[in-house]
């Protein structure tokens, strides 16, 4: 199978994720334009954000791809839930849209397969599936999805985890087994180097790192948690 090149120059790489929080002091699409072109000089292969003013203010500002996302609310499907999320999403300038590819109900009626189909005749950009368990592992790959990720597969948000919440590997191990050479991203609770290298070595293709890198509130109850233990 031939892959995309912009999926080929992911591979073995880290990919991080600028996010901030509703209410947070970073959360400023000027501000997460200047931490992904931090993270895009200290190596990152790629940059996963969210809203559409973050996702233009970030593409405008580094060379390395933008994938983009739009959460809407808090529970359910809230990641780019519905065609018009993705279809927005496309137009802030993203160049992959990161949709939940569960089989849950979405506020437009359509299922993953109908949105991930009604995109690509759309747009040209590529599909990143969010993955809870490995039956929407399989259905991303079905559906042709350019990159499948374990994103969801917790199923909490990044900022209630702790330092030593670590990568689901035995769902990454198994869905690099199943569907070898796809591009399979681990993705949620990869916190340190050591969590990013143990994702490589069980298969990943690439790994996404968000809290652990561009979370300072997290970051910091991190330490303060260890100097108080």
């Amino acid at each position: 199978m031939s892959l995309n090149p912009l999926v080929q120059s992911l591979k073995g790489g880290l990919i991080v994720s600028v996010q901030a929080y509703p209410g947070e002091p970073l959360r400023h699409p000027e501000t997460m334009a200047q931490m992904a072109r931090a993270c895009e000089l200290g190596g990152a292969v790629a940059i996963r954000c969210q809203g559409l003013s973050d996702i233009a203010a970030i593409k405008g500002r580094v060379e390395i791809p933008v994938i983009g996302l739009w959460k809407e609310g808090h529970e359910g499907v809230y990641i780019t839930p519905t065609l018009r999320h993705a279809l927005a999403v496309v137009n802030a300038g993203a160049d992959v849209v990161a949709l939940d590819a569960t089989d849950r109900a979405r506020p437009d009626g359509r299922t993953f397969a109908e949105t991930v189909r009604s995109l690509r005749e759309r747009t040209d950009a590529l599909v990143m599936a969010d993955c809870m368990t490995m039956d929407d592992i399989r259905r991303a790959v079905a559906c042709g999805c350019d990159l499948v990720s374990t994103t969801l597969s917790h199923n909490k948000a990044a900022i209630d985890t702790t330092l030593d919440d670590g990568p689901d590997l035995p769902l990454l191990r198994q869905a690099t087994t199943e569907f070898p050479g796809i591009a399979i991203i681990c993705e949620g609770h990869v916190h340190t180097p050591a969590d990013a290298k143990a994702a490589i070595d069980a298969g990943a293709w690439a790994v996404v790192s968000g809290t652990g890198i561009t979370h300072p509130t997290s970051i910091t109850s991190w330490f303060k948690a260890a100097i108080e233990s």
